[in-house]
Protein backbone atom coordinates (compact mmCIF):
# COMPACT_ATOMS: atom_id res chain seq x y z
CA UNK A 1 0.00 0.00 0.00
CA UNK A 2 1.28 3.45 -0.64
CA UNK A 3 1.60 5.95 2.06
CA UNK A 4 0.43 9.51 1.65
CA UNK A 5 3.33 12.09 2.36
CA UNK A 6 3.89 14.28 5.13
CA UNK A 7 3.72 17.10 2.43
CA UNK A 8 0.50 16.67 1.56
CA UNK A 9 -2.36 18.13 3.59
CA UNK A 10 -4.07 15.36 6.07
CA UNK A 11 -7.26 15.50 8.31
CA UNK A 12 -8.03 12.89 10.59
CA UNK A 13 -11.69 12.75 12.84
CA UNK A 14 -12.33 10.03 15.18
CA UNK A 15 -15.41 8.78 17.37
CA UNK A 16 -16.19 6.22 20.28
CA UNK A 17 -18.91 4.26 18.97
CA UNK A 18 -20.57 1.48 21.07
CA UNK A 19 -20.31 -1.74 18.81
CA UNK A 20 -17.67 -3.98 17.98
CA UNK A 21 -15.25 -3.21 15.45
CA UNK A 22 -16.19 -6.35 12.85
CA UNK A 23 -19.83 -4.45 12.98
CA UNK A 24 -18.80 -0.79 12.82
CA UNK A 25 -16.31 -2.71 9.54
CA UNK A 26 -19.28 -4.26 8.11
CA UNK A 27 -21.38 -0.78 7.75
CA UNK A 28 -18.67 1.04 6.31
CA UNK A 29 -17.77 -1.57 4.41
CA UNK A 30 -20.69 -1.63 2.98
CA UNK A 31 -19.69 0.87 0.42
CA UNK A 32 -23.22 1.57 -1.79
CA UNK A 33 -24.46 2.45 1.80
CA UNK A 34 -21.99 5.50 2.11
CA UNK A 35 -24.21 8.28 1.47
CA UNK A 36 -26.06 7.06 4.70
CA UNK A 37 -23.64 8.08 6.24
CA UNK A 38 -21.87 10.98 4.77
CA UNK A 39 -23.51 14.27 3.85
CA UNK A 40 -21.35 14.65 0.78
CA UNK A 41 -21.44 11.36 -0.78
CA UNK A 42 -24.58 11.04 -3.02
CA UNK A 43 -24.03 7.38 -4.33
CA UNK A 44 -21.43 4.75 -4.87
CA UNK A 45 -21.58 2.02 -7.21
CA UNK A 46 -18.87 -0.71 -7.95
CA UNK A 47 -17.59 -1.36 -11.45
CA UNK A 48 -16.60 -4.07 -12.88
CA UNK A 49 -16.86 -7.68 -11.27
CA UNK A 50 -16.55 -6.49 -7.39
CA UNK A 51 -19.45 -6.71 -5.33
CA UNK A 52 -17.55 -6.18 -1.63
CA UNK A 53 -15.02 -4.14 -0.53
CA UNK A 54 -11.22 -6.19 -1.16
CA UNK A 55 -8.14 -5.18 -1.88
CA UNK A 56 -7.87 -3.60 -6.00
CA UNK A 57 -11.74 -3.67 -5.71
CA UNK A 58 -13.07 -1.02 -7.55
CA UNK A 59 -16.12 1.82 -7.49
CA UNK A 60 -17.79 5.08 -8.56
CA UNK A 61 -18.09 7.36 -6.32
CA UNK A 62 -20.70 10.31 -6.98
CA UNK A 63 -20.72 13.56 -4.49
CA UNK A 64 -22.70 16.42 -4.10
CA UNK A 65 -22.43 20.06 -2.63
CA UNK A 66 -25.38 22.21 -2.91
CA UNK A 67 -26.07 22.11 -6.74
CA UNK A 68 -22.69 20.72 -7.44
CA UNK A 69 -22.17 17.02 -8.71
CA UNK A 70 -18.79 15.20 -9.46
CA UNK A 71 -17.18 11.42 -9.63
CA UNK A 72 -14.16 10.12 -8.48
CA UNK A 73 -13.34 6.29 -9.34
CA UNK A 74 -11.70 4.53 -6.89
CA UNK A 75 -9.74 1.63 -5.97
CA UNK A 76 -10.13 0.20 -2.22
CA UNK A 77 -6.16 -0.71 -1.35
CA UNK A 78 -6.72 -2.52 2.42
CA UNK A 79 -9.90 -4.29 3.05
CA UNK A 80 -9.27 -5.93 6.60
CA UNK A 81 -11.93 -6.80 8.50
CA UNK A 82 -12.44 -5.09 11.71
CA UNK A 83 -9.22 -2.93 11.16
CA UNK A 84 -8.79 -0.76 7.87
CA UNK A 85 -10.81 0.19 4.25
CA UNK A 86 -8.73 2.65 2.18
CA UNK A 87 -9.23 3.30 -0.80
CA UNK A 88 -7.17 5.76 -3.65
CA UNK A 89 -9.41 7.81 -5.29
CA UNK A 90 -9.59 9.94 -8.75
CA UNK A 91 -10.94 11.73 -11.12
CA UNK A 92 -10.07 12.11 -14.98
CA UNK A 93 -7.45 9.95 -14.47
CA UNK A 94 -5.67 11.86 -11.99
CA UNK A 95 -5.25 11.47 -8.12
CA UNK A 96 -7.93 13.29 -5.73
CA UNK A 97 -7.52 11.57 -2.15
CA UNK A 98 -6.37 8.69 -0.38
CA UNK A 99 -9.30 8.12 2.61
CA UNK A 100 -8.92 5.60 5.05
CA UNK A 101 -10.77 4.06 8.26
CA UNK A 102 -9.27 2.63 10.72
CA UNK A 103 -11.13 0.49 13.96
CA UNK A 104 -9.66 -0.15 16.92
CA UNK A 105 -11.07 -2.16 20.29
CA UNK A 106 -11.63 0.48 22.76
CA UNK A 107 -11.01 -2.23 25.59
CA UNK A 108 -14.80 -1.86 26.96
CA UNK A 109 -16.47 -3.63 23.83
CA UNK A 110 -16.98 -0.73 21.58
CA UNK A 111 -14.86 0.78 18.80
CA UNK A 112 -12.63 3.89 18.18
CA UNK A 113 -12.92 4.85 14.67
CA UNK A 114 -10.80 7.05 12.72
CA UNK A 115 -11.74 8.20 9.44
CA UNK A 116 -8.58 9.98 7.51
CA UNK A 117 -8.11 11.01 3.78
CA UNK A 118 -4.93 13.28 2.25
CA UNK A 119 -5.29 15.79 -0.38
CA UNK A 120 -3.46 13.81 -3.60
CA UNK A 121 -4.73 16.67 -5.81
CA UNK A 122 -1.89 18.12 -7.89
CA UNK A 123 -1.94 21.57 -9.35
CA UNK A 124 -4.30 21.82 -11.93
CA UNK A 125 -7.13 20.00 -9.47
CA UNK A 126 -6.10 22.11 -6.67
CA UNK A 127 -6.81 25.02 -8.96
CA UNK A 128 -9.73 24.01 -10.81
CA UNK A 129 -11.47 21.58 -8.25
CA UNK A 130 -12.91 24.35 -6.38
CA UNK A 131 -14.88 25.57 -9.09
CA UNK A 132 -16.33 21.88 -9.35
CA UNK A 133 -17.29 21.72 -5.90
CA UNK A 134 -17.46 24.64 -4.50
CA UNK A 135 -15.08 23.94 -2.17
CA UNK A 136 -12.59 26.48 -1.21
CA UNK A 137 -10.44 25.50 1.66
CA UNK A 138 -10.90 21.52 1.09
CA UNK A 139 -9.01 20.66 4.92
CA UNK A 140 -11.76 22.23 6.75
CA UNK A 141 -14.62 21.23 4.72
CA UNK A 142 -13.43 17.45 4.85
CA UNK A 143 -12.83 17.91 8.74
CA UNK A 144 -16.81 19.09 9.17
CA UNK A 145 -18.02 16.34 6.94
CA UNK A 146 -16.37 13.70 8.51
CA UNK A 147 -17.75 14.39 12.02
CA UNK A 148 -20.80 14.14 9.96
CA UNK A 149 -20.65 11.18 8.50
CA UNK A 150 -18.71 9.28 12.02
CA UNK A 151 -22.07 10.97 13.92
CA UNK A 152 -24.17 9.25 11.37
CA UNK A 153 -22.34 6.11 11.42
CA UNK A 154 -22.22 5.82 15.30
CA UNK A 155 -26.05 6.38 15.34
CA UNK A 156 -26.53 3.51 13.39
CA UNK A 157 -24.73 1.45 14.35
CA UNK A 158 -25.22 1.64 17.82
CA UNK A 159 -29.04 1.26 17.04
CA UNK A 160 -28.28 -2.13 14.98
CA UNK A 161 -25.91 -3.26 18.15
CA UNK A 162 -28.58 -2.70 20.74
Amino acid sequence: MSVPTEAQPTVAVSTTIDAPPEAVYALVADLPRMGEWSTETAKVAWLGEATEARAGARFRGTNRNGFRRWQTTCTVVAAEPGRELSWRARSLGLSVAFWSYRFEPDGQGGTTVTESTTDERGALFRVFGPLATGVRDRTSHNADTMRATLDHLKNAAERTAS
